[in-house]
């Protein structure tokens, strides 16, 4: 029998998204656990722990009065000013309500670093639009108390019902290409295991900078074609992209808080799971 642990009120923003619905799923039994999603859904509609919410137009506010979280997880998407906005609102009522923000960021704030893989204390520094506009939220977040806020850097996530996964499957069955970066080394990890680790975050109190990746590193290339074998698809057709005649890092490797033996993962763990589901 689940055992539940009340002593805290979760706020996902951003539940009806892959990481931020297999977020839900992985803490409702555990905690008083709310969401909020973007487009009306008689899904979501119907369940009470749920509320819409559209950054560009609602205030997030009147959303945390509502559920008064000890702890609010952001996996939000979508428009980049929106979410800044949305983001020093919530940094606000974090900071004087004296609760917990974890924030789901992205190996791409290192995107600008190619010659090497980055640890949680390397300093920022990316070329894309992307990767800078999480190193904006990132250094607005990390100017709160350090108790408060713990920033959760992530590599490629796969799983079963993952976008990626999806998309490969819907290219095998159209039978268009599949991009491949030769010169891409990177670290993996899936939405379950994201989430496992995430709960052991928040259970234990931790705080600070983490990056949730495999302890070991890939070529794009050589990754995606074992997973084309561990989903059994036949006769895949890759494209390959060369960015860089040189190999290039794009990499978050953990080194400083690390989590305990069963919540770290290795790439052939993923293949694993693809292939047993």
């Amino acid at each position: 029998m689940i055992k539940r642990e009340d002593k805290h009120t979760i706020l996902i923003l951003g539940a009806s998204g892959f990481l931020g619905g297999a977020l839900y799923k992985e803490l409702c039994p555990y905690f008083r656990t709310f969401g909020t999603y973007r487009t009306l859904s008689q899904t979501f509609e119907k369940n009470k722990h749920f509320f819409q919410y559209d950054m560009e137009e609602d205030d997030v506010y009147e959303i945390l009065e509502i559920v008064k979280p000890t702890v609010v997880i952001s996996a939000l998407r979508g428009d980049f000013s929106a979410q800044l906005v949305a983001h020093q609102h919530i940094a606000e009522y974090i900071f004087t309500k004296k609760i917990k923000l974890l924030f789901l960021s992205s190996a791409n704030v290192f995107d600008a670093y190619s010659k090497y893989p980055s640890y949680e204390h390397d300093k920022t520094y990316s070329n894309s639009i992307y990767g800078h506009f999480k190193i904006k939220i990132e250094n607005m977040l990390l100017r709160l108390p350090k108790k408060q806020v713990a920033v959760l850097r992530l590599p490629m996530v796969f799983g079963n019902q993952s976008p990626r996964i999806n998309e490969m499957l819907q290219s095998a069955l159209e039978e268009t290409p599949i991009e491949i970066f030769p010169n891409l080394v990177m670290n993996v990890t899936t939405d379950k295991k994201v989430t496992q680790q995430i709960h052991y975050i928040i259970n234990r109190n931790k705080s600070g900078i983490f990056h949730l990746g495999s302890s070991d590193l890939v070529h794009h290339d050589d990754f995606i074609k074992e997973i084309t074998e561990s989903l059994y698809i036949q006769n895949a057709i890759f494209k390959r992209v060369y960015t860089t005649n040189d190999e290039r890092y794009l990499a978050v490797l953990p080194k400083y808080n690390l989590l305990p033996k069963n919540l770290q993962l290795v790439s052939q763990d993923i293949l694993t799971e693809l292939k047993i589901s």
